[in-house]
């Protein structure tokens, strides 16, 4: 989000520079910069260990490719504390261990991705209503159900592929 108006007095901003950020929304009454802001959410891609891992299918984000658990961070969360919390919501599995993988922006919708693999002993998925399905799937069967390669969800299963045996 870009700011064009001070959310806390309303006055319209001007520019000003900001040292190395350049050019920067400010308020001149509350002598405040106003950085633009983004969304920032998590993506887990849920696996046994063993090789398989679980896809979703969420036909109001896609109905032609599966997808991995995903969510937003509320405030006061931790982005570890999201992921454990969004895999028990949407699919009801506890995990055993999270990774942190890698940082992802989506610029689709503008939002930052902080991509884990979570690891679990559950296998029976019990689905919120946010989900129209879920099934465990081999990992590298999973790779051609996703968003296609340079999406988050392949970049996941790519790198969970590649150190499989490590």
């Amino acid at each position: 989000m870009h700011f064009i108006y001070c959310p806390d007095c309303g006055k319209k901003l001007i520019t000003k520079p900001m040292g190395d950020e350049g050019n920067i929304p400010y308020c001149e009454d509350c002598q405040r910069p106003l950085f633009d802001m983004f969304s920032s959410c998590v993506i887990v891609l849920v696996t046994d260990g063993k090789g398989q891992v679980v896809l979703l299918r969420q036909n109001y984000i896609s109905t032609k490719y599966h997808n991995l658990v995903s969510g937003y961070i509320k405030p006061k969360e931790t982005a570890e504390e999201t992921a454990y919390r969004e895999v028990q919501e949407e699919i009801g599995l506890n995990l055993t261990s999270l990774e942190f993988i890698g940082t992802y922006w989506f610029d689709k919708k503008e939002q930052l991705m902080i991509g884990f693999i979570g690891k679990t002993d559950d296998k029976e998925l019990t689905l919120s209503g946010e989900v129209d399905g879920a099934q465990w799937v081999e990992a590298n069967q999973a790779k051609n159900m996703v968003h296609p390669k340079g999406s988050v969800s392949y970049a996941l299963i790519e790198h969970l592929l590649n150190n499989f045996n490590d």
